[in-house]
């Protein structure tokens, strides 16, 4: 029976964890992907990001642009993921399993839950601070203080962070747009803008800036439109999280380009500070203060949660849970808050520009696997994938998948070459000037690799397979539930491709109770696929 939620039960706890969620509980449209990842980045560690291409040697009237085109270019990637989310109802992660394994999706996962941690950690550092200079209270005390608000809303789940990522768009346009205004006031921005030339090295290390912003939220951004209903349009959730993630974070950007452009690198020792004495009187500062913290708020969130959903998927492909306790899923996030707190709180400031580096480092690792979770769903299985599957390691996708885990880690070598951090500066990188392209390289280089070994091995189902918890019933047996196959897959191009015969897809069709939408030829015994014409 679908499930109803009272007007007064729209902040309870989140009940679902890594399993798939039931058609009777979806809701919402995708008008609230926006706002969620608008008000994710209207914040100041996206002004930081903004403000280092500048740091870096750029002019900021040749960084904005740089940082829009990569803004652009990871943001498609980052919406494509999330399109996933209302047709598999399930976290980003556990769809991984469909390309590496149920055991070999674990590899990229333990990689993801060290950015979380990383990301965490910084990020309540810089909201200590703005409580700290809100409440007159210790730096320390500060931290504490923003992990328990943070504990609150990624334990009360999904809706909260909703709820807190609407806060966060209209307090952080009020907020960033004030501080807009009083630099061009404050500052002759244009005396600082325009001062240099065109340099392709730091034009290209903006864009990386831009581009590794929105491919960090790959990992994650799909946990927030699984709950859409199944028949949201693709479409219509691409470009909700596109827009408001690009907007949201080129807005920050700018507004951080252009304070490093004026502010030179006084900026970044004390940034909290700065935007405080920039807002001007001690009362609009600490609005400001307050602008800071609910935008660290929502992303601190959305790490906690996917910090939780990481550790989560990788304990249960051992012991083949598919949901855990509300009680337990408190106790993950608790702890994963609780280790975030004690990183911030021990970080010297050496220690946390190194651990920063480290982070920014595991980035790398991010291009592969999205390039190989974006070809393999959209181009190789096309949208179907086995659901129940995904929680069994006999199951379709196995327990490993070489194929895949090959890829990835080629995927990862080959953008050593073109790596540039503090912790290592690859070859030709030094040949470029310091230009980081080594993201371009591993999206383009895995993606080709995987589409011609994936598309030979892969075995996806001829239609989208869905849990019988899905909310489906089969009439004929008295309302039991069945496990639901999508039918809005053409059936004669995927049945040709498996080499199966006709009468299986008529099958398919009639059971849905749908007609065929045009005849279906067998394929031959032991092709992998159709024979194409010259």
């Amino acid at each position: 029976m679908p499930e109803t939620h009272a007007p007064g039960d729209r902040l309870a706890v989140e009940r679902r964890t890594i399993e798939a969620v039931p058609d009777s509980e979806r809701h919402g449209t995708p008008r609230s992907q926006f706002t969620l990842w608008f008000g994710a980045n209207m914040q100041i560690t996206a002004i930081v990001d903004g403000a280092l291409s500048v740091v870096f040697g750029a002019d900021a009237l040749w960084a904005i642009p740089a940082l829009l085109l990569g803004n652009l270019l990871g943001g498609i990637v980052m919406a494509l993921h999330s399109a996933q989310g209302p047709r598999l109802g399930v976290p980003q992660m556990i769809s991984s399993r469909a390309q590496f394994g149920v055991y070999g999706a674990v590899l990229p996962l333990l990689l993801v839950i060290l950015m979380y941690l990383g990301f965490a950690a910084t990020g309540s550092v810089l909201a200590g601070q703005a409580m700290s200079a809100m409440l007159h209270i210790g730096t320390g005390a500060g931290i504490l203080l923003f992990g328990a608000l943070t504990a609150l809303v990624a334990v009360t789940g999904y809706r909260l962070i909703h709820l807190a990522g609407r806060v966060a768009t209209v307090v952080g346009a009020l907020g960033l747009g004030y501080l807009m205004v009083r630099l061009f006031t404050q500052y002759d921005v244009g005396a600082h803008v325009g001062a240099k030339g065109f340099e392709a090295a730091t034009f290209l290390l903006a864009v990386g800036l831009g581009a590794g912003w929105q491919l960090t939220f790959g990992p994650y951004v799909a946990d927030y439109s699984r709950y859409l209903p199944r028949d949201t349009s693709t479409r219509a959730t691409f470009w909700s999280t596109f827009a408001g993630s690009v907007i949201g974070s080129q807005w920050a950007m700018t507004l951080g380009a252009l304070t490093a452009a004026v502010a030179g690198k006084a900026f970044l020792p004390d940034q909290v500070g700065f935007l405080g004495r920039l807002a001007g009187p001690a009362f609009l500062a600490f609005l400001v203060y307050l602008v800071i913290v609910v935008g660290k708020l929502t992303v601190n969130c959305l790490n906690a949660y996917g910090g939780f959903m990481s550790i989560l998927t990788t304990v249960t492909a051992f012991d083949r849970r598919s949901r855990v306790s509300p009680l337990v899923r408190a106790a993950y996030i608790v702890g994963f808050i609780a280790v975030s707190m004690v990183i911030a709180l021990a970080a010297s400031d050496d220690f946390l520009t190194n651990f920063k580096n480290f982070v920014l480092l595991l980035l790398t690792v991010f291009t592969p696997w999205s390039a190989i979770n974006l070809v393999d769903y959209y181009l190789i299985s096309r949208e179907r994938v086995d659901v129940p599957a995904l929680y069994d390691p006999a199951g379709r996708y196995g327990r490993w998948n070489a194929a895949a885990l090959t890829c990835y880690l080629l995927g990862i070598a080959v953008q050593v070459p073109f790596l540039a951090t503090k912790l290592y500066t690859g070859a030709v990188t030094r040949m470029l000037d310091g230009a980081d392209i080594s993201w371009i390289v591993g999206l383009a280089a895995t993606s080709a690799l995987y589409w011609l070994w994936a598309r030979r091995t892969a075995n996806p189902p001829a239609a989208t397979v869905h849990p019988a918890s899905s909310g489906v019933t089969d009439p004929a047996s008295g309302g039991a539930p069945v496990q639901r196959q999508d039918p809005d897959i053409s059936s004669d191009r995927t049945m040709r491709r498996r080499g199966r015969h006709a009468d299986d897809a008529r099958a398919v069709r009639s059971r849905l109770g749908g007609p065929l939408p045009h005849p279906v030829r067998p394929g031959r015994p032991g092709r992998r696929g159709p024979r194409r014409r010259p």
